[in-house]
């Protein structure tokens, strides 16, 4: 039986993570969402330390990643993700209300595979999470030689 693969939502909005998960789940997706309330907990989760120390093994099959958070921003996690050979395939999406250029153009030159403005209308933002979801989590075949579930 093939496992589920995870989806590592990192956002500080906890109306956005409501959202996300309702979308997630209306879609029939039972994947295992974990979710980090900011940079530092993303990374924490990502090495498996502080909180996270006794976690399952293996890197998510994407991470949803918004950029304006506390302690650690979106772009911080995102360098130090794809500065890291053990961790430089994962496909990373910055899921962010941030329409600037420039935290656009710095999250593709860091690395992120996608780059999702998060739509100010409910129907729409539940639309493009459960599109999301779908893809990395399901349809997207992970590099050969990734563990990731």
């Amino acid at each position: 039986m093939k496992t589920l693969k995870r989806i590592l939502l990192v956002e500080d909005n906890l109306k956005d993570v409501d959202l996300t998960l309702a979308a997630l789940a209306d879609h029939n997706l039972a994947n295992e969402v974990v979710v980090a309330r900011d940079g530092a907990e993303a990374l924490d989760y990502l090495y498996a330390r502080g909180a996270f120390a006794g976690r399952d093994p293996g890197p998510p099959a994407v991470m949803l990643l918004d950029i304006k958070m506390p302690k650690v921003n979106g772009l911080e996690v995102l360098r130090a993700i794809k500065s890291d050979p053990a961790l430089r395939t994962l496909p990373v999406v910055m899921l962010t209300s941030s329409r600037e250029e420039p935290d656009l153009a710095e999250s593709y030159s860091l690395g992120a595979n996608a780059y999702v403005v998060k739509p100010v209308d409910f129907l729409q933002f539940v639309e493009a999470v459960k599109q999301l979801g779908v893809f990395w989590a399901v349809l997207n075949e992970p590099p050969p030689g990734t563990a990731h579930r």
